[in-house]
């Protein structure tokens, strides 16, 4: 081994139940970073004097839109030529195996959802709480926006953590003394392009949180979910430099962005919107 390199071969993927059922790392993140964000928005919502009610609510909301989005993000925009013939698998956590039982029922093994796209989760968070804006909280849409995208930054870091725990979102192959050869993947020492991002984001949240808390931008409609939009989609687009295409054939997709560039552009355009130029209507 050289000077920073390391090898990541994790023993095992998650904590084992039974011989068909694994609680995986990459599961257990998501865990973590809805816990957290419900301790953030629990505060928030004791600030703006909402109710536990709403707060709950809010959960559930964030919850379905977020996986919802993740997993169709997926299924559309990156692996459609798998899913078209495996329709079953797209919101069941289940994958085809010859050798897997679930329940008797032969065939099948669970998976988990493993494969969920950043893109496709803020789409689906974006329509889950306009919905929940207007069944709910009786708030303009902004106002939710400005205040949930402080916790999803932060849970974007803990995602990414496990991305990495899953050898997901590969780095391209480095030269040098730096970087990690992913043994589930292959011996070559590539760029922990998941920990890029997960650092990356840890700025994003902590300039979030300050606006809101410290600079009381929340009164600004727009601004902090203008912001993260900017921020959060810059990472992804710089970072994207770093990692192997996610889709084989679209390493140079548009404009010779590969697609997770290209889906970043007009989210930090929308951002850019809403900090600058967007003006709420007078009531």
């Amino acid at each position: 081994m050289h000077f920073l390199q390391i090898v990541w071969d994790p023993a095992s993927e998650g904590i084992r139940i039974t011989d068909s059922f694994t609680i995986h790392y990459y599961s257990l993140m998501w865990i973590v970073a809805f816990l957290l964000g419900y301790a953030i928005m629990k505060r928030i919502f004791k600030r703006e004097n909402e109710t536990q009610e709403n707060l709950d609510a809010l959960f559930i909301y964030s919850v379905l839109g977020l996986l919802l989005g993740a997993r169709l993000g997926e299924v559309f925009f990156y692996s459609w030529d798998y899913f078209k013939d495996h329709l079953v698998e797209i919101l069941l956590p289940i994958k085809e195996d010859p050798n897997g039982s679930i329940l008797g029922i032969k065939g099948y093994k669970f998976y988990g959802f493993r494969g969920l796209a950043s893109h496709g989760a803020a789409i689906g968070m974006i329509i889950s709480m306009i919905i929940y804006s207007r069944k709910k909280v009786k708030r303009p849409a902004l106002w939710i926006l400005d205040r949930v995208v402080i916790p999803v930054a932060l849970g974007g870091i803990f995602v990414r953590i496990g991305n990495f725990f899953n050898s997901e979102m590969i780095g391209k192959t480095v030269d040098g003394n730096f970087g990690i050869i992913f043994k589930q993947f292959d011996d070559q020492v590539r760029h922990p392009g998941q920990l890029y991002e997960a650092f990356g984001y840890i700025f994003v949240f902590l300039i979030l949180y300050y606006l809101y808390w410290k600079k009381d931008k929340g009164k600004q409609p727009g601004f902090i979910f203008g912001t993260f939009l900017v921020l959060l989609w810059s990472v992804r687009l710089f970072v994207e430099r770093f990692k192997i295409a996610q889709v084989e054939g679209r390493e140079d997709w548009i404009f010779s962005l590969n697609t997770g560039q290209a889906l970043s552009i007009p989210l930090i355009l929308a951002g850019l919107y809403f900090m600058f130029i967007y003006k709420p209507k007078s009531t």
